[in-house]
């Protein structure tokens, strides 16, 4: 399954082209929910209408951006099914699938990295879920949704 669905909001329109450009270097199919111009759009309805899409079935993950990737991160998780993580780096990209079995990423516009963004979102498509005792901690953290 090579789909991935990505939306962003106003603060993020380069960086979202620029990894839609990298996930498409990768043989992915984007489905992209996003705004391509600097006009304001609201993080959480862009977190909505890409947690909606990858629900209904069919993608690898999910991809959020807005200026910090906070709001659009919080307002994916809010989402029943939706494990959105926010890395700060390469190695927490790679441990959000690894050990959370994270099903989206997300990133800040307006953040300066230590690792190119590509870099990270890198990490996270090319690492696994271990499951074992990392299931366990999913399983409870999923439970927590109401």
């Amino acid at each position: 399954m090579n789909n991935v669905v990505v939306a962003n909001d106003h603060g993020a329109v380069d960086l979202a082209q620029r990894l839609i450009e990298h996930l498409k270097s990768r043989s992915f199919t984007v489905t992209y929910l996003g705004v391509s111009s600097p006009d304001s759009v609201d993080y959480p309805d862009m977190a909505k209408a890409a947690a909606t899409e990858y629900l209904r079935g069919g993608y690898a993950f999910g991809v959020l951006l807005c200026g910090t990737g906070i709001g659009i991160s919080i307002s994916a998780n809010k989402i029943d099914g939706i494990r959105c993580a926010l890395p700060q780096n390469s190695y927490a990209a790679a441990m959000a699938k690894s050990h959370n079995d994270a099903n989206f990423i997300a990133f800040g516009g307006r953040i300066d990295y230590s690792d190119e963004p590509e870099a990270m979102l890198d990490a996270f498509i090319d690492a696994t879920f271990e499951g074992g005792r990392h299931q366990r901690r999913v399983d409870k953290m999923m439970g927590l949704q109401s």
